[in-house]
């Protein structure tokens, strides 16, 4: 077992791949398909994809129906079939085949030295530049053939399922071109069966703007089945007589593109990416309606063949051939995390000015820290007054200095207030803290630096217990800042504290995503200068709770590790419902080197780090014992607050429903069964 390997977490590497058609030339056809298939094999690829008929060429019209040609088809095909012998991929080949009286355009599925089936293309197109029907027979109806090659009878229709009984998930169904096209595609059907990965052998010559609309297609189709969609092109080679030909290839998953190649290349070419089986099983499993709708069609999902193969997989490292985002709530594309900050900031806006207006407009009541959560809060607010046409007088903003706040925190939370015109005011808690602490007889009040969990709650509790009768005695609401890793991590004090509001915005905003959220609000102007000068001020701030008095600042992520990392964990375990140790190994590629990989835009340098595999494995136990085990409890009496990222909420009556007397102890067995596999050593 090797921590590092991909098929041993659940992905499996495919191949789109468009070689140099050669026309009407299967033997030079089926050596260009065999040195392709040699390169996936090296890379470790699973399943390798060619184009439509690219043993002959799709662009040969009318001699597909001659005898020479057909002839050297399948004098071609064995040659793929016996170079395959000693190769690792699953080859999917285009080839016309003769069958009963008629000619067939097929998709030869090929492993390691024989044919594991062969299917026909269901829809063909005799429209516009098409003209199929004139030479080839439609498959739509050879569901449950058989066809016999070199006295071998094979399985032979749409309704095939290839599936690997090695690598768990993976199985594989091919169409051709414009099956694609069609209202119900023979993909549809075949993923409610069961496939998971499927393939399109296509021809397609190129026109203006008909790349586009394949992609959408192959986009639409992999979010819609909760599948890959892996789709290649006939490229250079082709006849140009009428038409010119681009070679596209691409591969999707759940509607996300992992992989394309250069278009109108000049030899052959291939997309390779790592198509993650676990995840896709993960969103059928939750889709419930997915299912639903396989019940729905169930008379003819159930005829699906299944054709099982083994794959023999490499346990060796083959690295990651797909984009693992380092900041998974936060995209590392510019225009991408432009609308999503957007969109999450006007989500937030929109659910605080109808919660005001459905409870007749009370005024807002928030504690200012001058922290990055707090800061967020209050500039939602601030825009919810805009919009509803209320004063921002209406907010009544509290810093609340105790024992170890600090001045510029402090002055932050003046300036911006101030700069806001916002109803603002101090009040400090230290002398309430003391005489609490005296009355509990604490040892702090008898002078000894004692800064224990009651020393820290004492101060927390006493400013959220302020707020909420500030709140009574002035017509208010409070108005709550702590953020979704906070409650992910219990990293909050529960009841009279800071868990606890009236209405909290921030609930399903992450911690990774506060600061881009913030500088989106300065880049975007919505508010004056001198309120921007205060949020870029606070966004060079260190996380603190401000709690514990000495003269080195008491940093949250010293205590409780990094969020960077307990984000990119929360994120795979509220969204996918991954295993930690594969959690574990995207975190690895995602963290191990700084200069790899792409960072969200804006994102300074000092904090552009990485993280070894024995930090990954420290900050994941970590992360799993908190999540888990311990602070459930404070999530199933959080206050109401909007949803906004697509990873989730933790709302107990939304996206996460889980006892609150849990434990982890599964989740920690998993990472105790990769130590012992040695993956966590420190050499790493």
């Amino acid at each position: 077992m090797n921590f590092r390997s991909i098929y041993q977490h659940g992905f499996a590497r495919v191949a789109a791949c468009t070689n140099h058609a050669a026309i009407a030339d299967p033997a030079a056809n089926a050596e260009a398909i065999l040195r392709t298939a040699r390169e996936c094999s090296e890379q470790g690829v699973a399943v390798a994809l060619f184009p439509e008929l690219g043993l002959c060429g799709y662009s040969i019209e009318d001699l597909l129906l001659q005898d020479a040609l057909l002839d050297d088809v399948v004098a071609g095909l064995r040659t793929v079939v016996a170079g395959s012998a000693d190769l690792l991929p699953v080859l999917v080949v285009g080839a016309p085949l003769r069958h009963r009286n008629r000619i067939y355009n097929c998709a030869v599925v090929v492993h390691r030295g024989r044919i594991l089936g062969i299917a026909p293309k269901s829809y063909l197109p005799n429209y516009r530049e098409f003209y199929e029907k004139r030479q080839i027979a439609a498959g739509d109806d050879e569901r449950g053939g058989v066809y016999t090659f070199d006295g071998q009878e094979l399985p032979f229709g749409p309704d095939l399922l290839f599936e690997a009984e090695d690598v768990p998930g993976l199985v594989v169904h091919v169409e051709i071109c414009e099956d694609m096209w069609v209202p119900i595609p023979p993909s549809a059907e075949a993923a409610l069966a069961g496939a998971t990965v499927l393939l399109n052998l296509s021809g397609s010559p190129i026109t203006v703007g008909r790349a586009e609309d394949r992609k959408l297609l192959c986009q639409s189709a992999s979010s819609r089945c909760l599948a890959a969609y892996v789709y290649a092109a006939a490229g250079l080679g082709e006849s140009s007589t009428d038409l010119s030909w681009d070679g596209q290839t691409m591969i999707f998953e759940n509607g996300v593109l992992l992989a394309e190649s250069e278009r109108f290349p000049l030899g052959d070419l291939a997309s390779v990416a790592d198509v993650d089986l676990d995840r896709l099983r993960q969103e059928r499993i939750r889709m419930g309606s997915f299912d639903d709708n396989r019940r729905t069609h169930t008379d003819r999902i159930g005829g699906f063949r299944h054709v099982r193969f083994e794959l023999d997989p490499p346990a060796t490292d083959l690295g990651l051939r797909r984009r693992v985002e380092r900041f998974p709530f936060v995209p590392a594309d510019v225009r991408r995390l432009a609308l999503d900050c957007y969109e999450a900031y006007n989500i937030q806006v929109a659910g605080l000015q109808q919660r005001l207006g459905a409870i007749g407009n009370p005024k807002v009541v928030i504690g200012v820290s001058g922290g990055l959560d707090s800061t967020h809060a209050l500039i939602v607010a601030a825009r919810a007054m805009d919009r509803a046409g209320r004063p921002r007088s209406d907010i009544l903003g509290f810093t609340m200095p105790g024992f170890a706040t600090s001045s510029g925190t402090k002055e932050n939370a003046h300036r911006l207030m101030r700069a806001l015109g916002v109803t603002a005011a101090e009040l400090d808690i230290t002398s309430t803290a003391k005489l609490m602490l005296t009355e509990m007889d604490h040892p702090f009040a008898s002078g000894e630096p004692v800064y224990d969990v009651t020393f820290e709650n004492v101060q927390a509790g006493l400013r959220t217990d302020y707020l909420f009768r500030l709140a009574n005695q002035r017509g208010g609401i409070v108005l709550g800042t702590g953020d979704l890793s906070e409650l992910a991590l219990g990293w909050c004090t529960y009841g009279v504290g800071d868990q606890m509001s009236h209405y909290n915005v921030n609930s399903g905003v992450p911690k990774t995503l506060m600061q881009h959220l913030i500088r989106w609000v300065v880049s975007e102007k919505i508010f004056d200068a001198e309120v921007g000068a205060v949020l870029t001020s606070v966004l060079d701030t260190e996380i603190s709770p401000e709690l514990v008095p000495g003269a080195e600042l008491q940093s949250t992520e010293s205590t409780i590790g990094p969020y960077a990392l307990h984000d990119f964990a929360l994120f795979h375990v509220l969204r996918y419902g991954l295993r930690p140790s594969k959690i574990g190994f995207l975190a690895w590629h995602a963290w191990r080197d700084a200069a790899e990989g792409a960072w969200p835009p804006n994102f300074p340098d000092p904090k552009r780090v990485a993280y070894d595999l024995p930090e990954i494995r420290h900050w994941l136990e970590q992360f799993c014992r908190r999540f888990f085990a311990f602070a459930q409890f404070k999530r199933s009496a959080m206050p109401n607050g909007p949803k906004v990222s697509a990873g989730g909420s933790l709302s107990p009556r939304g996206d996460w429903r889980a006892p609150s007397d849990g434990n982890a102890n599964a989740w920690l067995r998993d990472l105790e069964r990769w130590d012992k596999a040695g993956a966590w050593s420190a050499d790493d």
